[in-house]
């Protein structure tokens, strides 16, 4: 039995409508030479040489791309356990795309519900929405936090945070009066200038901790000085780091948000990501986006639901404290079950790799001639000062050797020219770093 979406009646309005006999008339003022071309297809094939092919063109597309990479800059190359795209695969999740009907969607809440948990601990923080869309978007929502919270306009911005977070929450308070950002317009990243800047008109003073250059922070004392002038702290953090440091909570942060794409997703061309938002509890009631709560039925079982919904779906508009429409709930679970699966010890170890093989990494290069690497603490992304245009020496890495190179530094700062950002994971190897170091040995040279 066909489906016929409209019957010979309704065809017959409808061409009446636009003034034709028939659909043929639709066409009247295409050439003829045109309406059919001659395609050079092959002949028909059957499934199985279909099949045939496609994996042949698959694996040319496989071959062809660089097996080693260190590049960085906010999209992560980490170890996925197989648990994650198995139970990501499963019709629960993946075709789960709101959580409004909990009578339904007890599986995925309860899945967001243990994301919060584990995320509450990771960062230190007391409260954790049920996810954003990237870490760029949790930043500019925490900014807006900030700025009801106190009354207050004034950002203080450092420079070394991700640049396209800060381009983002420019764009967020784009065409209002209500806000003045200042601090990135000066590269020097130094806390005790950005500290300076305090005042009572200050509302929040976000920083990068471990910031976009990979270096750790100097925190010690900045939320005390922070709070002092009334202002929130806002610490943008990478979650693999929060397995080897401290977490931003116990350091006095108000707020923190993060990049999830690390957790479980895979870079895949640069998205979905996932933007981890937790905060301490004085704030819960100025979150935005979901936030998934544990409650008990009428018969005393224990359930999930929506609660303090604060979207302008379900609330007055004017009370709204955002309009962000939905979150990363797929991500969110992935995230989930890799925090799950590779427990404490595990996400320690991939931080502890991270860290060491970066180390490596940087020793190696910066005996290199022509070569230079800055003398400060960092994580698992270092700066190297390159003797040639970084996009040369990239062009070079790939053409030559099947390399991604790091991330060009120029393409943000004109003083950064000749600068790359160069990135290693418990991914990379110590003969994949080898192979780099060599690499870009035949560049000095």
């Amino acid at each position: 039995m066909s489906y016929v979406p409209h019957t010979e009646r309704e065809r017959s309005d409808m061409l009446a409508a636009v003034g034709v006999a028939q659909i043929e008339d639709l066409f009247a003022d295409v050439p003829a030479a045109v309406r059919f071309p001659a395609l050079k297809l092959p002949p028909p094939a059957s499934e199985p040489e279909i099949m045939a092919e496609m994996h042949a063109l698959a694996a040319r597309n496989h071959l062809a791309e660089p097996a080693l990479s260190f590049l960085g800059a906010g999209t992560y190359r980490h170890f996925r356990p197989a648990v994650i795209d198995h139970v990501l695969g499963r019709s629960e999740f993946y075709t789960s795309y709101t959580q409004y009907q909990p009578e339904v969607s007890q599986g995925m809440l309860q899945a967001l519900f243990e994301y919060q948990s584990m995320i509450c601990r990771l960062t230190g923080m007391e409260v954790t929405t049920a996810s954003h869309y990237d870490g760029a978007t949790a930043l500019a929502e925490a900014v807006l936090l900030a700025l009801n919270v106190g009354k207050r306009r004034k950002i203080i911005l450092s420079p070394a945070v991700h640049p396209q977070y800060r381009a983002v929450v420019k764009t967020y308070l784009r065409g209002t009066n209500t806000a003045a950002i200042v601090g990135d317009e000066d590269v020097t990243n130094d806390l005790p200038r950005l500290t300076s800047m305090l005042d009572a008109d200050t509302a929040v003073l976000v920083i990068q901790n471990p910031n976009f250059f990979g270096q750790c922070e100097p925190v010690e004392g900045l939320a005390d000085a922070v709070h002092a002038a009334g202002a929130l702290l806002v610490v943008v953090a990478d979650p693999i780091a929060l397995g080897l440091f401290r977490p931003p909570g116990a350091y006095g942060a108000d707020v923190v948000v993060a990049e999830g794409q690390a957790l479980g997703i895979p870079p895949s061309f640069g998205g979905p990501h996932l933007g981890i938002f937790a905060s301490r509890m004085a704030h819960v009631r100025r979150l935005s986006g979901h936030l998934v709560g544990e409650t008990v039925d009428v018969d005393g079982r224990r359930a999930y639901v929506l609660t303090l919904a604060t979207r302008e779906q379900h609330i007055r508009r004017a009370k709204a404290t955002s309009n962000i429409c939905t979150n990363s709930a797929l991500c969110a679970v992935a995230a989930a079950v890799y925090l799950a699966t590779i427990g404490n010890r595990g996400l320690r170890r991939v931080a502890e790799l991270c860290f060491h093989r970066s180390h490596y990494a940087a020793a190696a290069i910066a005996r290199l001639k022509g070569f230079a690497v800055p003398p400060r603490p960092f994580f698992k992304e270092f700066v190297v000062r390159c003797p040639a245009p970084v996009p040369e020496i990239n062009a070079h890495l790939r053409e030559h050797h099947g390399i991604i190179g790091g991330y060009d530094l120029g393409r943000d700062d004109p003083q950064l020219r000749n600068h790359m950002l160069v990135c290693v994971t418990e991914m990379n190897s110590r003969a994949g770093i080898d192979r780099l170091v060599a690499a870009l040995d035949e560049v000095a040279r």
